[in-house]
């Protein structure tokens, strides 16, 4: 029997459980956490096949993320969580649902379209191209020692992640170069599928901080969300730590610091597709806003 199409199925309990056991089977990720997290991304559209038995076997999921580019807004979706089952794979599942994914963007209006992938080759032939990113390196900025008052977020207490969540849906950009306007569910999922992050609530300036200690001992920067980006000395004197080395994993424009933009390396590169230019200067996407 020839495999059953669905797409926007979200709504459907038992076919948003198959999806989460297909992407646990082969990622070995669980997206069920996002049930006590306030739920999936309102704006996912899984494309997926099913098999006879109700078992999903093949996945590409579009969804809005707009974004922030030398300062102007820019409509773009994200494709994530593409992938077949292995008993299914060399049937050209897969390329069918890349195309429903495109067809469903330009139905949509998106005008650009990003991807994650440590396989490059196989999106360049869809007019993918590969955007490099830093991080940004280099000494604390001065006056940064501080009392140490911020708060820790909890994402097992519902009343922080409320309260995230909130911080998360009235942010401003983390940067003015490049930045996701919104990408609420992923910072949640990240902060608890990246290792070594810490949540801190800066009361004062009403701004949630994800930091990590990086390899070197240097301080990490993962990512800030609230109405307003405090500067870095501040992120600092509010977490209590002095260190002699920082390393920003966005764009630092807002922080009132700079550092040095370094190559990043790793397999898994981000790719651009109907994007007309690229950001003035190094920029990198968030760890938290990782898809």
């Amino acid at each position: 029997m020839e495999p059953l199409f669905r797409s926007g199925f979200l709504p459907d309990r038992a076919a948003r459980l198959a999806l989460a056991d297909l992407l646990h089977e082969t990622f070995g990720i669980d997206i069920r956490l996002l049930d006590r997290l306030g739920g999936p991304d309102p704006t996912a559209v899984p494309l997926a096949y099913f098999d006879a038995a109700g078992r999903c076997i093949a996945n590409l999921t579009a969804f809005s993320l707009p974004l922030v580019v030398n300062g102007a807004s820019l409509h773009a979706a994200g494709l994530q969580s593409g992938t077949v089952h292995p008993a299914w794979r060399g049937r050209g599942l897969y390329r069918a649902l890349m195309t429903a994914a495109l067809d469903h963007c330009a139905r949509q209006g998106f005008e650009a379209v990003a991807l994650l992938t440590d396989t490059p080759a196989l999106y360049e032939r869809h007019g993918f191209r590969t955007v490099p990113q830093n991080r940004f390196v280099g000494p604390a900025p001065p006056g940064a020692s501080g009392t140490g008052k911020a708060r820790r977020l909890d994402l097992d207490d519902t009343s922080d992640v409320g309260l995230l969540r909130a911080l998360l849906e009235a942010r401003q950009p983390v940067s003015r170069r490049f930045a996701p306007v919104r990408q609420t569910e992923m910072f949640l999922l990240n902060a608890i599928w990246e290792d070594g992050v810490r949540l801190g609530l800066m009361e004062r300036e009403n701004a949630a901080v994800a930091w990590r200690e990086g390899p070197d001992g240097a301080f990490e920067l993962l990512d800030v969300a609230g109405p307003a980006i405090p500067p870095l000395a501040a992120v600092l004197a509010a977490l209590g730590l002095a260190p002699e080395r920082v390393a920003v994993r966005f764009p630092p424009d807002r922080l009132g610091w700079e550092g040095e933009a370094v190559a990043e390396a790793g397999e898994v590169v981000l790719m651009l597709r109907g994007a007309d230019g690229l950001p003035d200067g190094p920029f990198a996407l968030s760890p938290m806003a990782v898809f």
